[in-house]
């Protein structure tokens, strides 16, 4: 202390200059994180031109404390500001790739995808840098900004009179502007967006909590619950059935105008190949549960008839008994089921929920190639060792098979490209393919080039998945295939609809006749216009087109 005085006393104007530049950064930081919005379309610098009733209101409080009070109720008010400001930026991510904020009971765990998905997508060692960079930053965050209000509570202190004074014509002046509405570039002057952030989050914690009950509830109920095995999809018997999600496969890949030229043909071009194999299509549009990723929340809505928007509605669901549409198939006793996952990477304890007989992970295919950034496989190897261990055996019973096609997931670099169906081998031959393609580096960033690099991921899957189809089905072969939600809004914009394709393709013409009256479009892809179902609808609308007969569960 006597070693500070003595250098402030020998160099009086620097040490003037390095304590009022602290404290203009003390200002800078405490006023930005107050008046911080929690979406990345709001950051404006409008949004920090503007007078915070937190500020009126704690510099009222802390005028009114003794030293020591002031110093610590400064000190965690700061800290607290900076938690306040970790939980906006959060909700700038989760709103840009989720289209939705974040949810501080359920979204914790989601954070761990988010670390496994940048190590697949950029290394192992950019994710660890990432990872503890984050940790650093949150700490240091929070410890400068607990610096920064102690500093301004200090500042405070020093003339009480003064900042008594100003306190009060600050709040006179904030309460004037909001009565009279006073604007600055079109936004109101006076604010308590820090106030209404707090609100934000308490209110997603209470209607959390509350969904949870009524959740478990509703899920309990269900219209085929009770119904007997050999009243469940009777008008399939003796078909092969698969349900096929393909990876962010959204409403944005047909009709955005970067993206929808390429996928656009593909989808014609597909269709034309496919009636000339004798394969028919129809398609309409489903509004999916999640956007932009959390894909499991999709293939269970689409699947259980319920709206699972969220991980604990998951967790709900997975440990109860509702009848999912793929175990509607088990519980007839008609069918082998199976799943082809490539995208499990360890336990999967879904299978039972889903009535998958065996489930066929990641580690499971025989696959020696590359991976594709997140993408364990390209889509065609995946769809060739379901044909070698599955579909092409022989067996007593039809197969109803849940696969799940990732070659569309993002970062879309690098894109596998189709190789000849007999020189898949063990999957060695992607080797050159992957390196050759982009780098994910090089298209995370630029906004365009994700967009072209997406559609030509669309194009890649469903061109696997409908040559494999002209390959290897036959006149009992039905194909459900749909995306599972929109690409994240970098590439599907921040006014996206939620809504993905589906289309049911099959040669025996009774199969489509019985959904006749949906009116969906002919062909792969669905006309503008088309019907358009919320995700949860479809397992109930599937069931009873198949002459399945309601038997009510109750909850």
């Amino acid at each position: 202390m006597a070693y500070s005085g003595r250098w402030r006393s020998r160099h009086p104007r620097v040490a003037r200059a390095l304590y009022w530049t602290t404290t203009l950064l003390a200002v800078v930081l405490v006023l930005g994180a107050l008046l911080l919005p929690n979406t990345l379309s709001a950051l404006h610098v409008n949004r920090f031109t503007r007078l915070p009733a937190e500020a009126v209101v704690g510099a009222a409080v802390l005028l009114a404390l003794p030293r020591r009070a002031r110093t610590v109720l400064a000190a965690v008010s700061g800290a607290g500001l900076g938690a306040l400001t970790v939980l906006n930026v959060l909700d700038m991510g989760f709103t840009e790739y989720l289209g939705r904020g974040f949810n501080a009971v359920l979204d914790w765990e989601l954070l761990d995808d988010s670390q496994a998905y940048v190590e697949d997508s950029l290394g192992r060692t950019t994710a660890i840098a990432a990872t503890v960079g984050a940790v650093v930053l949150v700490l240091l965050l929070m410890a400068v900004m607990a610096l920064a209000t102690v500093r301004l509570s200090s500042l405070l202190a020093r003339d009480t009179r003064k900042a008594t004074k100003a306190t009060l014509v600050a709040g006179t002046v904030w309460i004037t502007c909001s009565m009279l509405g006073v604007q600055i570039a079109g936004v109101p002057f006076a604010s308590d967006r820090a106030a209404s952030a707090l609100e934000i989050q308490a209110r997603r914690v209470r209607d959390t909590l509350r969904d949870e009950a009524a959740f478990a509830k509703e899920a309990k109920a269900d219209a085929f619950g009770n119904t007997p095995g050999d009243q469940l999809v009777p008008d399939l018997r003796g078909k092969d059935v698969i349900f096929t999600f393909i990876e962010s496969y959204g409403r944005s890949a047909i009709e955005d105008p970067v993206i929808a030229p390429g996928v656009d043909r593909t989808l014609e071009e597909r269709t034309a190949a496919l009636a000339k194999a004798g394969f028919h299509a129809k398609s309409g549009w489903l509004t999916s549960a999640t956007y932009g990723g959390s894909s499991w929340l999709g293939h269970s809505t689409t699947l259980s008839g319920l709206w699972i928007d969220n991980q604990q509605r998951y967790r709900t669901v997975m440990a109860g008994n509702h009848l999912s549409l793929t175990k509607a198939f088990q519980k007839t006793g008609d069918w082998d089921t199976v799943g082809i996952m490539p995208g499990v990477q360890k336990g999967w304890p879904e299978a039972k929920f889903y009535g998958l007989d065996k489930v066929y992970n990641a580690f499971q295919m025989g696959y020696k190639g590359p991976k594709f950034s997140w993408s364990t496989m390209p889509d065609q190897y995946a769809l060739e060792a379901f044909q070698r261990l599955e579909h092409g055996r022989k067996r007593d019973k039809p197969l109803m098979s849940e696969v799940i096609l990732t070659s569309s997931h993002q970062p879309w670099a690098p894109i596998p490209t189709s190789v000849g169906w007999d020189e898949l081998g063990d999957g060695s031959v992607f080797g050159p393919i992957e390196k050759a393609g982009d780098k994910p580096a090089d298209i995370i960033a630029d906004s365009t080039r994700s967009k072209q690099e997406y559609g030509t991921s669309i194009q890649y899957s469903v061109t696997s998945l409908t040559q494999w189809l002209e390959r290897y089905g036959n006149d009992d072969t039905v194909l459900v295939f749909l995306g599972d939600h929109q690409p994240i809004a970098r590439v599907s914009g921040n006014h996206a609809s939620r809504d993905v394709p589906v289309s049911i393709v099959a040669k025996d013409p009774k199969v489509l006749d019985k959904i006749a009256a949906w009116n969906w479009t002919d062909g792969l892809k669905p006309a503008r216009n088309a019907p358009v179902w919320k995700m949860s609808s479809f397992r109930d609308r599937f069931l009873t087109a198949y002459g399945s007969t309601p038997r009510p569960s109750e909850g």
